[in-house]
């Protein structure tokens, strides 16, 4: 049984580098992930970051392998002008964009404020990606209000939308909508959350929109040509999770900003640090450890992220992966 890979890149901003260098680096892994036979590379949003460049997943998305957003948060934007968006991008390359999206605000709760700005309605994420899926299908009802409206232009092959998340909570959404589920893992950090959410995935999913499951596992992934060396590029990586008095949770990238989000969310909060879940070693590791994954979760595609610098060293990684799937026994 082969698997599948597929690239997330989040264009990481590294001490001493402009935005236009990590675009720079986002340009070129995707023409290597081209090259290497990879499936699909999506790009991720983030907002007032001074560790991300990638604001705006559309803006980066041009290439000639599948392409997509990793997702787009659309709890800031108008399902309409989401659809238009990628409408374009699926006009400029037919069948090969994908339209992820995500229930995180991806950014500071500032930058969310700014994002929502001048925003009226409150409608729920499920609300949205329903209107969504009329608008990209051109399927609006006749008593819509909006009816007659279209997100022009109408292209052959409409964008593929997927729900990202990393609890059971979007994995009931995806379900209930009948649309493809990718589960973060490198997000939320808990194999056994990754093994509950795909089972409600696959026990809840409504066939009546005339599609079968389809699930996707997104792994912080290293491969070194040694362990130790491996070991060196996770470097003193860690999860951190902010839990907000209201109930919310969120992972940031770092303590730092796990405070600054605290301060502007403006409630009592604490902060938790735990061991990141990154599959790291040699070739012959991390295609064990993705074996195993595949056999306890069933799932054949897994989209790999890999914000390790030096930037040659990423490259590297990818090439040691490729090779690595490239040499899986038939019988594996």
């Amino acid at each position: 049984m082969g698997i599948t890979i597929s690239v997330l890149d989040q264009s990481p901003m590294y001490p001493g580098e402009t935005a236009a260098e990590a675009f720079a680096h986002t340009v070129l892994l995707a023409q290597k992930s081209e090259e290497l036979g990879f499936r699909r590379f999506w790009v991720s949003e983030h907002h007032d970051s001074d560790h991300v460049a990638g604001s705006s997943p559309p803006a980066l998305l041009g290439f000639r392998i599948r392409v997509g957003s990793g997702g787009v948060m659309l709890q800031h934007y108008s399902p309409y002008k989401v659809a238009e968006n990628f409408n374009v991008l699926a006009a400029l390359a037919p069948g090969r964009v994908d339209l992820g999206i995500g229930r995180a605000p991806g950014g500071l709760p500032r930058s969310t404020q700014a994002l929502q700005r001048g925003v009226q309605e409150d409608a729920s994420l499920t609300d949205k990606i329903v209107e969504l899926r009329k608008f990209v299908h051109n399927t609006l009802e006749e008593d819509h209000p909006l009816a007659g409206l279209r997100a022009a232009p109408l292209p052959e092959t409409a964008p593929e939308l997927y729900v990202l998340g990393a609890s059971a909570g979007s994995a009931e959404i995806a379900a209930g909508l009948g649309l493809p589920y990718v589960f973060s893992l490198f997000i939320n950090g808990e194999e056994s959350a990754a093994l509950e959410a795909i089972r409600v995935y696959r026990s809840t999913f409504d066939y009546t929109y005339g599609r079968e499951p389809e699930i996707l596992v997104a792994l912080s992934v290293i491969v070194a040509d040694t362990e130790a060396e491996a070991a060196e590029l996770a470097g003193a990586m860690k999860l951190v999770k902010i839990h907000l008095a209201s109930g919310r949770t969120l992972t940031l990238g770092t303590r730092e900003q796990a405070e600054e989000f605290g301060r502007q969310a403006g409630e009592p909060y604490t902060i938790e640090e735990q061991e990141p879940f990154i599959t790291k070693g040699t070739k012959e590791t991390v295609r064990e450890q993705l074996l195993r994954l595949q056999r306890a979760s069933g799932v054949d595609e897994i989209i790999v992220t890999s914000n390790i610098q030096p930037f040659a060293k990423r490259i590297r990684s990818f090439e040691l992966l490729s090779e690595a799937l490239a040499e899986v026994p038939a019988e594996a």
